[in-house]
């Protein structure tokens, strides 16, 4: 499997002016690859593959004298991104490829030759770049090394992503199997009723920088001239930094935490995109970052070889009881109020917490899912297929018979 390990890096002023050099090399052949391959469509109905964008590589160097600064297998590195972006939207994994401006993340890669070296803190590359210094924050991983990617992100800063061709990490769990519910009050809820969500410090200190980015969008608002707009929008990036940087930190220690003690983490397949359209829960919604976090939770599950299951988005999690499997009154739709966290089942008799009920059924509902197609059952009644006036699934849901 293939492991990234992201390190910070400082370059001098002239390495600097070098990378960006590179990085609008890169861009300006992704957009002219881009637009000639979809030029092409057009015309004959046929896009570029990789052979074919390589082969226009001299003549285009020939013509245009700037684009040979940068290094050869860079450029061949942008025609191998550009074809895996058609075979990743072709193949319905991503969206059809889109220009790349100067004003986003500018990214340039080098597929060999990079020297790294943890003792003296650099990393030397191939060509005219040489020697940059570096931070690596821990132990590089055991494997053979691949591509390095340097990106500039939108504050100024510089980071290089070494990728690594390792094995699956050995880790004991402790636990069998979890599942994991995610909410707006508590960040995220577990089958075994522990809420994690952040702490009351990290949540004062995310609430002003929220107002700090907020003032300083103001004043960008008011800026005349593109080098005032240029530097204010500078300022904007480096608070939105500092923000991203503190909800990775609690999404990466969360899944690492979850993904380590357990064999089998069953999550919700949630339409993020879709919740995200209702006005008044957006802005909350795109603060918890649901998608980034089951993002994390799916690759740390591959690295530490864990299973990872989602269930169906339209299994109703929080209507059922998590003893009976039955409907329960107050939560289903038309009567719930998300102001009401505990409920008592009538045919139990049992109060239960919301939240914790619904991660239940959600951590039921998975192992269901792995035992399909044997006589077991994840709670050990009899599970028949839903009958439904919609297109059934591939993947049924259980009701209790």
């Amino acid at each position: 499997m293939h492991h990234a390990v992201k390190v910070r890096l400082y370059p001098t002023p002239q390495q600097e002016q070098y990378l960006a050099q590179c990085f609008g090399n890169c861009r300006w052949l992704y957009n002219y690859m881009l637009n000639l391959t979809t030029n092409t469509y057009k015309e004959t109905g046929k896009g570029l593959s990789k052979a074919a964008m390589d082969k226009l590589l001299p003549g285009l160097k020939a013509e245009i004298d700037w684009l040979g600064l940068a290094y050869s297998q860079s450029l061949q590195r942008v025609t191998f991104n550009l074809s895996q972006a058609f075979q990743n939207f072709f193949e319905g994994r991503g969206k059809y490829p889109t220009f790349k401006k100067k004003g986003s993340l500018q990214s340039v890669s080098y597929p060999q030759k990079v020297v790294l070296n943890v003792e003296e803190k650099t990393i030397k590359f191939p060509g005219t770049l040489g020697t940059v210094s570096a931070v690596f924050h821990r132990d590089l991983p055991d494997g053979k090394q691949g591509c390095v990617t340097i990106s500039q992100t939108t504050d100024g800063k510089y980071f290089a992503s070494v990728l690594f061709e390792t094995s699956k990490q050995t880790v004991e769990a402790k636990n069998h199997a979890i599942g994991v519910d995610l909410g707006l009050k508590d960040f995220a809820i577990t089958s075994d009723g522990e809420k994690h969500n952040q702490s009351k410090k990290v949540q004062r200190k995310l609430q002003k920088l929220e107002r700090n980015k907020k003032r300083k969008q103001r004043k960008k608002a008011r800026k005349k001239g593109a080098s005032n707009r240029r530097k204010a929008k500078r300022l904007v990036a480096k608070v939105c930094s500092k923000i991203a940087r503190i909800r990775e930190d609690f999404l990466h220690k969360l899944s690492r935490k979850i993904v380590r003690e357990n064999q089998v983490i069953v999550v919700e397949d949630l339409a993020v995109k879709n919740m995200v359209k209702n006005p008044n829960l957006a802005r909350a919604i795109s603060a918890r970052g649901w998608g980034m976090f089951l993002t994390m939770l799916k690759y740390k599950a591959e690295q530490y070889d864990r299973n990872y299951v989602e269930s169906n988005r339209f299994f109703p999690s929080s209507q059922l009881c998590s003893e009976t499997l039955l409907p329960i009154p107050m939560l289903q739709k038309g009567y719930d109020s998300l102001k009401v966290r505990f409920v008592d089942c009538p045919n139990c008799g049992k109060q239960h917490d919301r939240d914790i009920n619904a991660a239940i059924n959600i951590r039921n509902e998975g192992l269901r899912i792995l035992a399909l197609g044997t006589s077991a059952t994840a709670f050990g009644g009899n599970v028949r297929p839903k009958r439904s006036g919609r297109k059934k699934s591939t993947i049924v849901e259980a009701i209790r018979a």
